[in-house]
């Protein structure tokens, strides 16, 4: 009896309006789900593999699931999967998906790894720039074979398994068809060369341990989620590869009295009654030294004074930030007999602002200085 094949549309489990993006999706979960090396043995759940490909090859062609949605099965034949060749099993999901997986192996010596280093800078460091000296641990160049892994007056030679082009092919037999497997030789380990005389220096590794000194620098305005990077400053790769990046962060020490909101520092700027309400001229500190500030008479708690282009510098542009200061009233918690007197006195007269008299806050001022 003939088996009767369920419809695309339930075996992927979509609706019939699904578009790219939904087939796609449904087709990623299930076949990972019913993959066989999922499912080792599993006759049932290498059924749905193939199933779920072959429903999602017709409904993912425009023209195969228009011809679909008109006849039905009549319409197409199982999809035709021959003449592909994967590196893996998943690369049959990155055909699909778009990924990166169909990409062939590089044969040759492996790059080396990328680092990366945190580096503890001073609050004014980070806004000022600066030059540091960092020492890099890392892996670098054999002198003694010049990287190459061999022993000094020997080369490497070709991989007799591979043939230098550092990849192996077999044809394997899979529920899609017959197809070629390209893996990365193990001989060579992809390479595509063999060392038979290594160098005794690295053991043929081409790299040993190293500490390198490096002059980096810190430009003004970095902040902690800021990361420079040097090309070619990472770690050798073995036998000869190309050398990785280095990447620098920054760990910035705080500020004992500023505070940093991107371009713009933060100053709490603590004034007593007198001076919010008569005003004055308050010293504060920058990031540039001491600076003076006007408190106007009648400032209020909250109240912001800007000092214009005193902030952090913009890392790119340049252009300064401001300083923010942040007025903070500070009420006195313990008064003196006479402290007390003078306040209920001024509380009365607050309660009747329009009747304050001219002479009111000269002799207020000259209150407090008693």
């Amino acid at each position: 009896m003939a088996t009767v094949k369920r419809d695309y549309y339930e075996v992927l489990g979509v609706e019939r309006s699904a578009d790219a993006a939904d087939l796609k999706k449904a087709y990623r979960k299930l076949a990972m789900e019913f993959h066989p090396d999922r499912n080792q043995g599993d006759k049932t759940a290498e059924q749905r593999f193939k199933e779920v490909g072959e429903a999602y090859s017709v409904l993912s062609d425009p023209q195969k699931r228009q011809r679909y949605d008109t006849f039905g099965h009549a319409a197409n034949g199982a999809p035709d999967l021959g003449g592909f060749s994967f590196d893996s099993a998943f690369d049959l999901f990155d055909m699909f998906f778009g990924g990166a997986g169909g990409r062939r192996r590089q044969s040759g010596p492996q790059p080396g790894a990328d680092l990366r280093l945190g580096v503890d800078i001073t609050f004014e460091e980070a806004v000022f720039g600066a030059t540091r000296t960092v020492e890099v641990p890392r892996k670098g160049t054999c002198g003694e074979c010049d990287g190459s892994g061999a022993a000094p007056g020997t080369q490497a030679v070709p991989c007799p398994d591979c043939r230098g082009s550092g990849q192996v092919r077999r044809q394997v037999q899979s529920i899609f068809g017959q197809m070629v497997n390209v893996s990365a030789c193990p001989h060579c380990r992809g390479e595509g060369r063999i060392i038979e005389q290594p160098c005794v220096t690295c053991r043929g590794q081409g790299r040993v341990d190293e500490r390198q000194r490096l002059d980096i620098t810190i430009p003004p305005g970095v902040d902690e989620d800021v990361t420079l990077r040097y090309a070619g400053q990472g770690e050798a790769g073995p036998r000869g590869g190309a050398r990785g990046d280095l990447y620098v962060g920054f760990r910035i020490a705080p500020h004992p009295s500023l505070v940093r909101r991107g371009a713009d520092l933060l100053y709490e700027l603590a004034v007593s009654v007198p001076q919010a309400v008569l005003g004055d001229r308050i010293t504060v500190p920058t990031v540039s030294g001491e600076h003076q500030v006007d408190v106007p008479p009648g400032t209020q708690h909250g109240k912001i004074l800007k000092i214009a282009g005193m902030g952090v510098p913009h890392v790119r542009s340049g252009r300064r930030g401001d300083q923010l200061c942040i007025v903070h009233v500070a009420v006195p918690t313990h008064l003196s007999a006479s402290d007390r007197e003078l306040y209920d006195k001024l509380g009365q007269r607050e309660g009747k602002p329009a009747e304050v008299k001219k002479g009111f806050f000269d002799a207020l001022k000259d209150a407090f200085r008693g």
